[in-house]
């Protein structure tokens, strides 16, 4: 069945449709968009509510947030967007050294222009190659959940240690999409138990992110982090036009191919490996917006993903596996976070605590939905 709104199907983890054959994800949508007043005089004005708090409380600092860069699209477009309503941040960035030469020009051109201090944290290259490969060999989906979940602790850590209480993330539910219930989990039992399984030496540089570390950054700390395109009215295409424009980015080729490490789990592992395509995830988002018909997104959507051969050899070669061994493991067990140690328990436990949480914008709606409440294997 496919949902008769987007392009979602029966095949996605979690979904459900109602009388109508409209999925739970474009109702889920519907509901965000209420709740935060995406594109509406009233997402602004909340957004501009949020933008008053932050230069009120931090009128004495240097800083008065953080904001993480990648080199993409919606990460550079919140830094300028920050810039022009006016606050003072702190870009930062996770190097797990997998960048594309692009994206690190982009972010050294974005923080240029705009005159914003960049503090960039790199992990040790052969440790980070470690844990890709233990991740490999693991022969779970979340071939780059170790960039998340350290992405996540640097921000923390950068603002815990510059007394900065605002994270804005750049990431929009309206031209990314839903990620499905179930997919892509992670937190930081998950890796170290992936790494102990499957991984050779000792995690020294990775900045890990344990749970009473996350507690400690959203109880103590009380860090806010703050997603700005969940409120306003934002078009990836006009985006990447006005920072083209403005600021000489460059754009990288496609949804998540600012990173090696992301595109080859877009382009090569989790189509060939799981037969999964998250192209869906922007194809449905358009569908729902209406920039794009459902036919066309229907179309595109059953057409192959092409994957990139030098993309390939280049990841062979960064986890020192031959032909054989490459195919051996693409061909190997499947496992899932259900296979090892995670903390998933524990946030569906304290499911009240984080829906407290969620209320006072210390932990993403995103992360409530998505790991506070049971899932059902698929």
């Amino acid at each position: 069945m496919i949902c008769s709104r987007c392009i979602y199907d029966d095949k996605i983890s979690g979904i459900n449709f109602d009388s109508d054959g409209v999925c739970s994800y474009c109702h889920q949508v519907d509901d965000l968009l209420k709740k935060f007043g995406t594109g509406t005089s009233a997402g602004n004005l909340e957004f501009e509510k949020i933008v008053s708090a932050i230069k009120t409380s931090h009128a004495k600092k240097k800083y008065d947030c953080i904001v993480g860069v990648s080199g993409g699209t919606d990460s550079s477009y919140v830094l300028y967007l920050a810039v022009k309503m006016g606050l003072r941040p702190l870009a930062v960035h996770y190097d797990n050294t997998w960048n594309s030469a692009i994206a690190t020009q982009n972010i050294a051109i974005v923080t240029r222009k705009l005159n914003i201090d960049l503090i960039t944290y790199v992990v040790n290259n052969q440790e980070q190659d470690e844990i890709k490969r233990a991740l490999f060999k693991s022969g779970v989906p979340e071939f780059d959940s170790d960039t998340d979940l350290a992405f996540a602790q640097v921000l923390r850590s950068v603002a815990a240690k510059n007394g900065v209480k605002y994270i804005l993330e750049g990431h929009s539910f309206v031209t990314e999409g839903v990620s499905p219930i179930g997919g892509n989990y992670f937190d930081g039992a998950y890796i170290k138990s992936i790494f102990k399984a499957f991984g050779r030496g000792k995690m020294k540089t990775y900045p890990m992110m344990g749970f009473w570390t996350f507690l400690k950054w959203t109880i103590i700390y009380r860090q806010k982090f703050i997603r700005p395109l969940w409120y306003l009215d934002y078009d990836k295409d006009a985006a990447r036009k006005v920072l083209s424009t403005e600021l000489g980015w460059q754009y990288y080729g496609g949804h998540h191919l600012e990173n090696k490490a992301s595109a080859f789990i877009h382009t090569v592992w989790l189509p060939q490996r799981f037969n999964v395509d998250f192209r869906n995830l922007v194809l449905a988002a358009n569908v729902r917006r209406g920039t794009q018909s459902r036919s066309e997104a229907l179309e595109i959507y059953s057409q192959p993903v092409v994957a990139d051969k030098k993309l390939i050899k280049y990841v062979q070669k960064r986890l020192g596996l031959d032909e054989s061994e490459y195919e051996n493991l693409m061909n190997g067990p499947k496992r899932n976070w259900r296979d090892f140690k995670t903390y998933k328990r524990r946030f569906e436990l304290l499911r009240p605590l984080f829906y407290v949480l969620t209320k006072l914008n210390l932990v993403p709606m995103s992360f409530y939905i998505k790991y506070c409440f049971p899932m059902k294997a698929d």
